[in-house]
């Protein structure tokens, strides 16, 4: 806008032989179109001159309130430019994990589903909550009770949906909203009144969590036996370079090689790793199970390993 004007200023200066004060005059009330009177009679070239000023201007000025506009109505285009990159990602995914809150329990949520390289989305309501961890994961701004929240964060896409919201109130309606919007959803739910149990598993919810609970019998097994719980801890499954147990379907061994049972895998000779658990397709776990036990499709196995050994183990058989 101020190369217009100097540009206005200099053109009546020199193309009419004006004075830098009737220039500056004449380049105002042109540029502006208030229509006011001239300094003095235009000649030819002055007339061109002003028809070509006020065409530029009306198009440069229009094109700056456009600007200034959409600055002050967006606060910030930065900003702007943010959310609809998080949108585009978000709209991308797909069998990815919801988690509402972005609490204490939300956060240890986020920070394991980070370790294993699972995408996710949060849903967060505390706007500057949100703007202290932009870049630790993608957010939803919103209350995870609204449906358009939950279909912001693409929760009829989602595979998991796990609400770690304090309110157990709160929970239950957004179990509900989930459970409507997608019925294959697996839902996993905070809850801090045993009460509240019950309502969420009937709304809904394929399992209930419950933070005190597991934080009191965690103390008191410290007291009864230290050491076993000491060992349990060990047991790591933060990431890819410090796991010791992993959980295979039966088709990344199925897909590779021909095994009918547990014996066939021979996975302690090969990887070092040993099973220590087998979950049927119906869901019943079997701890310890024997070398003949029958595979089944859509079954998985629970295997132990140090961290290399389960390395080993992934690479070999192309598993995550």
């Amino acid at each position: 806008m101020l190369l217009v004007l100097l540009f206005g200023v200099i053109g009546y200066k020199f193309i009419s032989d004006f004075t830098w004060i009737e220039a500056i005059y004449m380049t105002i009330i042109t540029v502006t179109t208030v229509g006011f009177s001239e300094v003095r009679p235009l000649d030819p070239d002055a007339k061109i001159f002003t028809v070509f000023l006020i065409v530029t201007s009306v198009f440069i000025f229009g094109f700056a309130l456009s600007v200034i506009t959409e600055y002050l109505l967006g606060r910030n285009s930065l900003q702007i430019l943010k959310k609809k990159k998080v949108k585009k990602r978000i709209d991308s995914l797909s069998n990815h994990i919801v988690v509402c809150g972005y609490g204490r329990n939300g956060m240890q949520a986020v920070e394991k589903l980070k370790a294993y390289k699972r995408p996710f989305v949060v849903i967060e309501k505390d706007k500057e909550l949100i703007e202290r961890h932009e870049n630790e994961a993608l957010f939803v701004e919103g209350d995870a009770n609204e449906d358009e929240v939950l279909l912001a964060a693409g929760i009829d896409r989602a595979q998991y949906l796990i609400t770690a919201v304090p309110d157990d109130a709160a929970n239950l309606f957004i179990v509900l909203s989930a459970r409507q919007l997608n019925k294959d959803l697996f839902i996993i739910s905070r809850a801090s009144q045993i009460t509240s149990q019950k309502k969420l598993e009937f709304a809904g919810a394929n399992k209930v969590i419950m933070p005190d609970k597991i934080g009191g019998d965690y103390m008191a097994s410290l007291v009864v036996m230290p050491d076993l719980v000491t060992f349990i801890n060990k047991l790591s499954v933060e990431g890819e370079h410090t796991t010791n147990l992993e959980e295979v379907e039966i088709e990344d061994f199925t897909d590779q090689m021909d095994c009918n049972s547990l014996r066939d895998l021979d996975l302690r000779r090969k990887t070092g790793c040993t099973i220590i658990g087998y979950i049927e397709p119906n869901g019943n776990y079997i701890i310890n199970p024997e070398a003949d036990l029958v595979l089944q499709p859509q079954g998985k196995v629970i295997v132990l390993g140090r961290p290399e050994q389960i390395k080993k183990l992934n690479q070999m058989f192309q598993i995550g």
